[in-house]
């Protein structure tokens, strides 16, 4: 048996890794760029989980041998994990795939530690859990504080470079799925300067989000839609593509770095250009609301202001404290010309995770036979209108962790979607990537109306993108991603989570549901 991964992120080498832990397959893994140029190795925050206590969770080993506690630090419960996620989701999640991820996420994050993650430790050896945003206890994991990201990667790449069942190839762009009678059997890859058909018994994506679609991204370049652009046009149902989380705190900065969401955690406040404190106004829960509420918060005290950028004051923790919580950031603030333990930090919310995609059930299997997908590229529901900050790792783990098992040992019918067919005009003006991102970030961004959404729809059904090499791919997959959000929230008369319409305020009972397309072609 032959499976192509496509994506070398967390979900991506994870899936691949437990394909092999659990059969002998062979399995194939293409990376777009360089095998370490994904979100998950930029990743600061952390991964949450609840590791111990009724559960199950046994604790790990600590480093002096002696065994952790088999208490849940904090009163700390899947269930609050649960509580936590639903309420971020805006009344949007799928339960059963929330408590899916809450309750596997201690396996999940154990067999990381096997493969090499080395998680922070107390003083005393137990693992250190951090609080952030939105969270109800601590529970978030870090590694070296804020790498976590890359704390996870590397050892991913070390297990997958070590096993001889797994092939991998760096900038391998897949453009396409091959379908054949209803059934994906392959993915259309370019690569060496050529273009082939590479051919697999199952397809997984993991090709992560969309942030290039906008001005300001935490994304790395490459994070231009491909996978669910491929499988919307291959006929795979799509969802939640409205929903689009903003990071309510990227330096501004070029490159936009991430201020991690832990450092707000830890006590570091918002202010506007006076000085002035003023999440307080918005929600009262301050900084640590949602991250869609506080990048909201944040666009409409610009409006109101009229200024470009607010600022992230954690000079209250001098210069030991960050340096020792948050090394990399202090290196990144330090390059970009800061001494955050004395200046201000200018910021802006940036595009940062779709929380829609291509639709799923908890087996990571899409409504295409033979297509698989995990990570941001997915839909499976746990995220909602809004995701709680931390769960993409872990839902990159749970859900790649149960794709593999579902596709090494096969039991279930496949899955049916109700879909909305969307056709999709072809467009006569070749696409520019500047003004799709100009048009997307004013009229499609952090706050909607009608009137906006309309003119973003009418200039985006004006443009196509008609080149064979990849850069022209991948222009046309951000502008098939635009248009399909544009869609969308154009549909959705309500304000839900980080979809926000300025001229439908208040959340709808009657428009709740998930709003699901598929290829009217």
């Amino acid at each position: 048996m032959h499976v192509l991964v496509i994506g070398s992120g967390i979900a991506g080498l994870f899936t691949a890794l437990e394909l092999r832990r659990r059969s002998d397959v062979q399995v194939t893994v293409l990376a777009k760029g360089a095998l370490a140029d994904t979100n998950t190795w930029y990743a600061q925050g952390g991964i949450a989980a609840v590791l111990q206590g009724s559960e199950g969770f046994t604790g790990f080993d600590r480093p002096d041998g002696a065994a952790d506690s088999g208490a849940v630090p904090g009163g700390d419960s899947t269930e609050l994990h649960v509580a936590d996620t639903l309420a971020a989701g805006a009344g949007h999640c799928d339960e059963a795939a929330v408590r899916v991820l809450c309750s596997e996420a201690g396996e999940a994050i154990e067999r990381l530690v096997t493969l090499g993650a080395l998680f922070d430790r107390t003083p005393g050896g137990a693992l250190a859990l951090g609080r952030e945003a939105a969270h109800a206890a601590s529970r978030i994991l870090h590694i070296g504080g804020d790498a976590t990201g890359a704390g996870i990667a590397a050892p991913l790449i070390r297990a997958a470079r070590r096993d001889p069942g797994i092939t991998l190839h760096e900038y391998a762009f897949a453009s396409d799925l091959v379908v054949v009678e209803g059934q994906v059997t392959g993915v259309v890859v370019l690569w060496n300067g050529r273009q082939e058909t590479v051919a697999a018994d199952a397809v997984v994506l993991a090709s992560g989000g969309a942030g290039g679609i906008f001005q300001h991204s935490t994304n790395p370049s490459v994070a231009t839609g491909d996978g669910v652009a491929a499988a919307f046009r291959a006929g795979a149902a799509v969802a939640d593509l409205e929903f689009f989380q903003f990071h309510p705190t990227a330096l501004n900065v070029s490159g936009h770095p991430l201020i991690s969401e832990a450092v707000r955690g830890e006590g570091a406040v918002l202010r506007d250009g006076t000085g002035k404190r003023f999440m307080d106004e918005y929600h009262p829960d301050g900084e640590l609301a949602p991250r869609d509420v506080v990048s909201r918060s944040i666009a409409l005290h610009l409006a109101r202001t009229g200024e470009a950028e607010v600022f992230l004051d954690a000079t209250m923790f001098g210069t030991e404290f960050l340096t020792r919580r948050f090394p990399s950031l202090s290196a990144v603030t330090r390059q970009s010309g800061f001494e955050w333990a004395h200046d201000l930090l200018p910021v802006v919310p940036a595009a940062h995770y779709w929380m829609g995609g291509v639709v799923t059930d908890t087996f990571g299997r899409t409504s295409l036979p033979g297509l698989y997908a995990v990570g941001e590229a997915a839909r499976t529901g746990v995220h909602g209108a809004n995701r709680l900050a931390s769960n993409s790792l872990l839902e990159g783990l749970v859900f790649g962790a149960r794709a593999a098992g579902a596709i090494v040992t096969p039991a279930l019918a496949w899955p049916t979607v109700r879909a909305e067919a969307l056709a999709l005009p072809p467009g006569v003006d070749e696409a520019d990537r500047d003004a799709l991102r100009r048009v997307m970030s004013e009229h499609v961004s952090i706050v909607r109306e009608d009137a906006g959404l309309r003119v973003a729809s009418k200039q985006l059904a004006q443009w196509h993108s008609t080149g064979s090499g990849l850069a022209a791919r991948e222009t046309a997959n951000l502008l098939l991603c635009s248009r399909l959000i544009a869609s969308a929230a154009l549909v959705r008369t309500e304000s839900r989570g980080a979809h926000y319409r300025a001229d439908y305020p208040g959340a709808s009972a009657t428009v709740g549901s998930p709003i699901i397309f598929r290829s009217a072609s």
